[in-house]
């Protein structure tokens, strides 16, 4: 029995201007996914894998024209084109459960037990039935221990583990999983997909993933859907062998660092508990410096220290760029103000001085072209990421601020990343980046530092801190080593 059947599916954003013509970003496409079946969506960035799978579930359906046919757990949702209206929302919360690539989105509740009983209060479970999911599900993700702490002290990898575990608790017969893993750290990437591929055999449940790292669930998927082309892989040696590193630059600067932290504490307010304690890093001018660890071990409230967001209560800390920095932070709404790309793009242009051709540059760069009447936020993921990365590049700052910079992108996204930061670094700029993105830490940063327990417990230069590490370490070959092993894949 065929759990979503597609035919000839596609859909088009209505257009801004009276007589724009509307070009479809999804389609045509047609494919059926079985009962019980584990398959993997996947596409550049862009493509429509997010709103293929937001139309799956009436109350996120975009707002378009729609073309072709969808039928999900055999109820007509488009027929022809035409929205039928169909299913109820009480049918489609019980049957289609749906994480988003955003997980602040989802979040509705002020505690973490709020938040896991959500759902279910809402279709009037049993209270016994209702505090017996939540406490099984809490103990499958191991998050139990979070169960009273407020929804805003998670970090973003936690906020989208408690989405993910809140819509296991509903246990619905189909999952709609948009990028989950895109946030997790590389333990709790391995920990999910393991969990869901046990939750999906055991319970029979049916499971759609869009990713653009299928190579982490291959081995538990039996189908495969390519929306669009996503590259061939190439290894980790034949781009570290081929790659600059900046031993120069490091032994030349090491002695007056551009960043310095000594014993530094920092906490959210006077009565948390403290997320960085005796803290210390130097940050090499002209390299760049990635930050990894756990979620929740503090890169993002460190990336705020630094950028002054956040103040230490105690220690020293020491910015000489902190004139001329910019700050990208994780979720990149968080610097769009316009209705429009272009809008964006030119917010700081009177201010700051770059011309017309620098903006056409970006665009290009980063795949924006033709974007320009789009709002930010009708952009995938991936192109909300580019945008947010372009505004800060036509700053020119002389240190970069990055968290989690290639969330949400497909390898040739995130090899344009990687070349960008590679040539600032050739500049003289001074980037300091957080990522559980471990590949791309590998082909970019200079020296790496691992947090835990909010400490810096090693800073290696990249070649050794991948060498001598158990469990953070990138993969022998990816997608993303084959586009930047590709000399056609790189950026004018």
């Amino acid at each position: 029995m065929a759990v979503i059947d597609i035919r000839d599916f596609t859909f088009a954003y209505a257009g801004t201007h009276e007589n724009e013509e509307v070009r479809p970003i999804v389609g045509p496409i047609s494919f059926t996914v079985e009962e019980g079946a584990f398959c993997l969506l996947t596409g550049l960035t862009g493509c429509g894998k997010t709103t293929l799978l937001r139309s799956l579930k009436p109350e996120l359906a975009p707002r378009g024209t729609f073309g072709g046919t969808v039928e999900v757990c055999g109820v007509t949702l488009v027929d022809n084109g035409q929205i039928t209206g169909a299913m109820s929302s009480s049918f489609s919360a019980s049957n289609v459960g749906f994480v988003m690539q955003d997980p602040d989105a989802q979040i509705v509740c002020d505690t973490v037990w709020h938040e896991m009983a959500f759902g279910l209060e809402n279709l009037g479970t049993d209270p016994d039935i209702m505090r017996r999911r939540v406490a099984e599900t809490a103990h499958y993700f191991g998050i139990a221990p979070w169960m009273g702490k407020r929804t805003e002290e998670l970090s973003g990898g936690q906020k989208q583990l408690l989405n993910l575990a809140g819509v296991l608790a509903l246990r619905p017969p189909l999952i709609l999983l948009d990028e989950p893993t895109a946030q997790l750290d590389p333990a709790a990437k391995r920990q999910f997909a393991f969990m869901l591929a046990r939750v999906q055999r055991e319970l029979g449940l049916t499971v759609v993933m869009a990713t653009h790292m299928p190579e982490e669930m291959e081995e538990f998927a039996t189908q495969h859907v390519r929306i669009s082309p996503i590259g061939t892989t190439s290894s980790l040696h034949d781009v570290m062998s081929t790659r600059e590193h900046a031993p120069d630059i490091i032994s030349k600067s090491a002695s007056n660092p551009a960043i310095r932290a000594r014993d530094v504490f920092v906490r959210h307010s006077p009565d948390d508990h403290w997320v960085l304690q005796g803290f210390d890093l130097d940050v090499k001018a002209g390299t760049v410096h990635a930050v990894v660890g756990g979620n929740g071990s503090g890169k993002t409230t460190l990336l705020r220290t630094l950028a002054g967001d956040l103040k230490p209560r105690r220690g020293k800390l020491k910015n000489s760029l902190s004139d001329a920095q910019a700050f990208l932070p994780q979720d990149p709404k968080a610097v769009f103000v316009c209705d429009s790309v272009d809008e964006e793009l030119r917010e700081w242009q009177g201010r700051v001085g770059y011309s017309d051709d620098d903006v056409d540059g970006v665009k290009r760069q980063f795949g924006l072209v033709n974007m320009d009447e789009r709002h930010p936020y009708d952009l995938s993921g991936g192109q909300r990421q580019n945008l947010a990365f372009a505004k800060m590049l036509l700053c020119k700052p002389r240190l970069m601020l990055l968290d989690e910079p290639t969330k949400g992108l497909d390898a040739k996204s995130c090899a344009t990343v990687v070349r960008t930061i590679r040539q600032l670094a050739k500049e003289g700029v001074t980037v300091v980046l957080s990522t559980h993105d471990l590949d791309m830490a590998a082909a970019c940063a200079d020296e790496a530092t691992l947090i835990f327990d909010g400490q810096a417990i090693c800073t290696q230069s990249v070649p050794q801190f991948f060498e001598d590490n158990l469990i953070w370490r990138p993969h022998e070959q990816s997608r993303l080593y084959g586009e930047l092993a590709n000399p056609s894949g790189a950026h004018e």
